[in-house]
């Protein structure tokens, strides 16, 4: 049987997302100027602020729950404009963001880009679904106008020269490229036992639901300005878990592509073996969407006239239960799976083998392939020129020492076998057969259609002293493998949102996403953060 292209998935969610939920009813959108009263996120001070307004009177839609298509339609009939959409994004990262840290920074030119799209619109040339939608990107991904820093105020001065391949396709399809996310700083490989959502460049983003909680890194302040409604989309990036994480504990949908999918140019590296950038969001149809841009699929045509995506009946999903999370988790993964049966779907329990194996292996790789790429990622810009270099400037720098003074895994790349010592190469190879072997032989063994599995605990507090306490081992199979993953909101614990990883094979992407989109109506477990200072839950998670 011929596998369903993404274009067809995405027009399908589409047909799917305007008849589950039409638009709301016509407002007339606000005419905005450049000189609207929007402000510089990282200017603005301010205490907990009560749960914001998510639908501007002048805007007509709930910014919380709008998708997309809805947005989309509304700009094709003209009761909304990007220019309107533009300006509430960012009167509400001036409002909000000054409580959690997730943007660093606006972009001047964010007006200037809806007007385009807006004028793109009235003359009937719209690019795609993405144009005039606004997007945060992580900070590790190029941007030729604005800085790209990584977190660290060693790339602090002059932006890159190009844009990243990814921003490009982004700009062509016509997105608003809102500003940028904090992220953890290096992407969390600097210090041995870092503190997630922080860099010296931002400080530390905190999870919008408990606000003493941790965000997860490293797509730290991706995951948590969606979680606030500060975009539509954003992007982040992954070697293993930083996607997914951030996504499950700020209760948003990260979507890991596969390998290879999205291309990594003009990103920060860690690992060019595992690294990629993907699409994040708060429902699975504006993930596809994202990911179809990203990738570089193209436009569907009239969704009406392609079918919805199959619903969960006659799926068979294998359910890895993590124990090592905790029993609160556990109750949310039993409550998955009985709603996932309920559904018509066979959730079987399985544990994929290897893993022990993977986990020894995959960090003195990576210590190889970060000290290849990094190198290679500094020549290209103004600063440190290499990684010796950069742990000097770490060194001189008391900014860079004011959450956590480790440098660890710098230090051990900088000292590791280079990627073409003989050991080195026989690890990959060993890795990348074991974290492929660990997915195809259970969903083999079992007939699966996906693997699926808690994508994180309740969020920790926040510390520098003590660092993360992030043991996570649910991303890692398909971030080794290169295979891709998506995180769906499951369920909450107290206060903190659990997600439920979905794995599957190869470029199987398409069917994961389609997949998502099913467990996401029957699981219906997102719900707005509430900007709580604290809970009385064990802060020991």
């Amino acid at each position: 049987m011929r596998k369903p292209s993404l274009a067809a998935l995405v027009a399908a969610l589409v047909a799917g997302s305007l008849c589950a939920g039409a638009p709301q009813p016509r407002a007339e959108a606000a005419e905005v100027t450049e000189a609207a009263d929007v402000g510089d996120a990282g200017d603005v001070g301010g205490g907990v602020p009560s749960p914001p307004t998510a639908s501007p009177a002048e805007l007509g839609v709930d910014l919380d729950t709008v998708t997309i298509p809805e947005l989309q339609a509304r700009m094709a009939n003209r009761s909304l404009t990007s220019s309107a959409l533009t300006t509430a994004y960012l009167r509400r990262i001036k409002a909000i963001d000054p409580t959690i840290h997730a943007v660093l920074r606006t972009d001047p030119t964010a007006l200037r880009q809806a007007a385009a799209s807006d004028a793109r619109h009235r003359d009937g040339h719209a690019r795609g679904p993405l144009d005039g939608i606004p997007v945060l990107l992580k900070d590790n991904v190029n941007t030729r106008d604005l800085p790209t820093t990584a977190g660290s105020l060693a790339l602090a001065g002059s932006p890159p020269d190009t844009d990243a391949a990814l921003v490009t396709r982004l700009r062509h399809a016509g997105a608003v490229i809102l500003g940028k996310t904090n992220l953890s700083e290096w992407a969390n490989f600097r210090a041995a036992k870092p503190t997630s959502g922080w860099s010296a460049v931002g400080g530390q983003t905190s999870n919008p639901y408990v606000l003493d909680r941790n965000p997860c890194g490293s797509s730290a302040g991706s995951g948590a300005a969606l979680a606030a409604s500060l975009a539509q989309v954003a992007i982040g990036t992954e070697t293993d878990g930083s996607i997914v994480c951030p996504a499950g504990m700020n209760g948003v949908v990260g979507h890991k592509p596969s390998l290879g999918l999205v291309s990594q140019s003009g990103v920060v590296p860690i690992s060019a073996e595992q690294d990629t950038a993907g699409p994040m969001a708060r429902n699975v149809i504006d993930t596809a969407l994202t990911f179809s841009v990203l990738s570089g699929t193209t436009r569907p045509g009239d969704p009406a006239a392609l079918p919805r995506t199959s619903g969960l009946r006659g799926k068979r999903i294998g359910l890895w239960r993590l124990p090592s999370l905790g029993p609160e988790v556990d109750a949310v993964m039993t409550r998955t799976a009985r709603r996932l049966r309920t559904a018509g779907a066979e959730v079987v329990e399985v544990t994929p083998p290897y893993q022990d194996r993977l986990a020894e292996l995959e960090f003195p790789a990576l210590l190889s392939e970060f000290h290849r790429d990094i190198d290679a990622y500094l020549a290209t810009r103004k600063g440190p020129r290499d990684l010796a270099e950069l742990i000097e400037f770490n060194r001189a720098h008391p900014a860079e020492q004011s959450c956590f003074a480790g440098q660890e895994l710098f230090e051990r790349a900088l000292a590791a076998p280079p990627t073409t010592d003989p050991e080195y190469r026989a690890m990959r190879v060993e890795l990348k057969d074991l974290s492929r072997r660990s997915l195809d032989e259970t969903m083999a063994s079992h007939h699966l259609d996906a693997i699926a599995s808690p994508t994180n605990p309740p969020a920790w507090t926040t510390d520098c002293a003590r660092g993360d306490n992030d043991v996570i081992p649910s991303s890692t199979p398909a971030a080794v493998a290169g295979y891709p993953s998506l995180s769906v909101p499951a369920g909450f614990v107290d206060e903190l949102p659990v997600g439920v990883l979905l794995m599957a094979g190869d470029h199987e992407d398409t069917e994961l996403l389609s997949l998502g989109a099913a467990v996401e109506r029957r699981l219906h477990a997102w719900r707005a953060p509430r900007y709580l200072p604290s809970t009385g839950a064990d802060a020991s998670r």
